[in-house]
């Protein structure tokens, strides 16, 4: 695999990712009561938008999330999973801009860490920093007025976070606002099961699929029912993905090449695939980096080729391990 992005055409985004957050920052900022948010003042200045940590949060935190996540570049919605045997509600990701919203934008490529804090970095702040091997690949960045992050954590991040953030980006601490909410809550738990389509870009890029050719793109998620703790609730969001994400690509360019790439894309690519992400988890002594990084893409994927009006399918969707991981019996 390679870990490059691939691109023969450059990256241009109709506007600075940062400031169309912004604006969604300050709606949530605004609905903050009917959100059921908490607005905060950041440690060493800045904006904290708490979504379920000393809140309940809900599903309107969490569609608000997802799109900030994807800097205001797809269309996100509650609709039904469609897998049979599985009656649930489901994310319903859409956009014409799949690698800037996903890449550029969605993708949780920042660690953040001092002391026992850690939390992965989402959103547009990530193209402002730009330090990230993904983001130098696809030749984009950003210097905005004002950044905006999602984490996905359970308290506030020190000061020596939000100042290393702030410097990355090149702003004053008060120029920064950061949305967050732990895995076991319902806003954070419906944001990362909108990341049906980018989980399977980014296996695109491992694989060195040329992303250029992408077009646009539409995901399916089922949302699992909030767990009792973030591990237990890390278990259900990626089996949601793992065994239940149908995401479908338009794409341009010739049929051969989706057909070789097509079977690894899926998430039954890997040897790991077959057992609920919990138990996966469990058996790697919690190790992220143990697990196969070839399971992390949606279960089901469709490539519509834009070009010769043909369609290919790959992977199913595994309603009885989403069952099991779920808790319905």
């Amino acid at each position: 695999m390679s870990n490059a992005a691939r691109l023969t055409s450059p990256l241009i985004a109709p506007e600075c990712l940062n400031d169309r957050a912004a604006r969604l920052v300050d709606q949530l900022a605004r609905n903050a009561a009917v959100s059921r948010v908490l607005i905060e003042t950041l440690p060493g200045g800045g904006t904290w938008i708490d979504c379920g940590i000393q809140t309940p949060g809900g599903l309107a935190a969490g569609l608000a999330m997802a799109r900030i996540c994807m800097a205001d570049l797809a269309e996100i919605s509650i609709a039904s999973s469609h897998i049979p045997g599985l009656d649930r509600p489901a994310v319903q990701v859409t956009t014409d801009h799949p690698v800037l919203a996903c890449m550029a934008s969605q993708y949780a490529g920042w660690a953040l860490s001092e002391g026992k804090f850690f939390a992965m970095g989402s959103g547009p702040m990530r193209a402002s920093a730009g330090k990230e091997e993904l983001l130098k690949c696809l030749g984009y960045s950003e210097k905005p007025a004002r950044v905006v992050g999602v984490l996905e954590c359970r308290k506030l991040p020190p000061e020596g976070v939000v100042q290393k953030i702030a410097s990355d980006c090149e702003i004053a601490p008060e120029a920064l606002t950061l949305v967050a909410a732990p895995t076991a809550s319902l806003a954070g738990g419906l944001q990362v099961v909108a990341r049906s389509v980018e989980t399977a870009i980014h296996k695109l890029v491992e694989l060195g699929f040329d992303l250029s050719r992408l077009v646009c793109a539409q995901g399916w998620s089922p949302i699992p029912p909030v767990a009792k703790d973030d591990m237990a609730a890390i278990g259900r969001t990626n089996d949601s993905i793992l065994y239940g994400a149908t995401v479908v690509l338009q794409v341009t360019g010739d049929d051969e090449s989706l057909l070789e790439i097509g079977p690894k894309i899926p998430s039954c690519a890997s040897h790991d695939f077959g057992e609920p992400f919990g138990a996966i988890f469990k058996r790697y002594n919690y190790d992220f980096y143990k697990v196969d990084p070839s399971l992390f893409a949606p279960s089901r994927m469709i490539l519509e080729n834009l070009s010769t009006g043909r369609s290919h399918e790959f992977g199913q969707n595994r309603p009885d391990l989403l069952k099991i991981s779920f808790g319905l019996t």
